[in-house]
């Protein structure tokens, strides 16, 4: 076999590995989890669990209020849950390498409705967030963050 054509298929094999990551980067970085009860007792399911962990609720935000109320139009509810563990925070912005890190803090987690009727709760995935930062975040994120969200929201995994 010919060096070109063996470099050819290796620039192919990439492109396509590339294509593939791109492709499927949406559903692996954020998971949606039907929830059996309605927003407001969701969210309230969420915040409590939360509570129980030692994170803070810092707000609950109503995103569908605030869109209508600057001219977007009605929506659903749609409901932004920000969450605070003092102790993570602290491990990841101690270092100045990764105070970065703070443009997606606190934690949320949405607690939407769609069109359907139906409640849903919208996450990020901590692990991979965590594994594409390295070092202290992906301690904190890829540990006992990543443990502790699905503790938040188990009740809608049965």
């Amino acid at each position: 076999m010919r060096v070109s054509n063996m470099l050819a298929g290796f620039v192919l094999g990439a492109v396509a590995v590339g294509v593939a990551g791109w492709l499927m980067m949406p559903s692996l970085m954020l998971k949606e989890h039907p929830s059996p009860f309605g927003v407001e007792e969701t969210v309230e399911k969420i915040s409590q669990n939360a509570l129980a962990e030692g994170w803070v609720v810092s707000s609950v935000s109503p995103l569908n209020d605030s869109v209508k109320k600057h001219g977007g139009g009605d929506l659903p509810p749609v409901r932004l849950v920000n969450l605070c563990q003092p102790h993570h925070a602290f491990k990841i912005l101690h270092p100045d390498d990764s105070k970065i890190v703070s443009v997606m803090m606190p934690c949320t987690i949405s607690v939407y409705q769609k069109n359907d009727g139906k409640t849903y709760i919208g996450t990020m995935n901590a692990g991979l967030l965590g594994k594409m930062f390295g070092g202290v975040v992906a301690e904190v994120m890829g540990g006992p963050v990543a443990t502790e969200q699905q503790k938040f929201i188990a009740f809608a995994n049965q």
